[in-house]
């Protein structure tokens, strides 16, 4: 088992353990919490893609009201 799990210090270790830590916490707050699934993740490879994602999250709120869960 040792030879596939992640190494210490990895960034699938870090998020692991991020993710049980911040779990075990809400779970003391709201007994039914749960990652959001189908969450999909992106590495910003250059200036390009991440300019793309800045500007996204910048104007994401104004665009809340025509959401359809809003």
């Amino acid at each position: 088992m040792a030879e596939i799990s992640s190494k210490l210090g990895a960034i699938s270790a870090i998020v692991r353990s991020y993710k049980s830590a911040v779990s075990k916490s809400a779970h003391l707050i709201r007994p039914d919490f749960e990652w959001q699934t189908r969450f999909y993740g992106h590495i910003i490879r250059d200036f390009l893609s991440f300019e793309n994602i800045q500007t996204y999250i910048e104007n994401n709120p104004a665009n809340w009201k025509e959401d359809k869960f809003y």
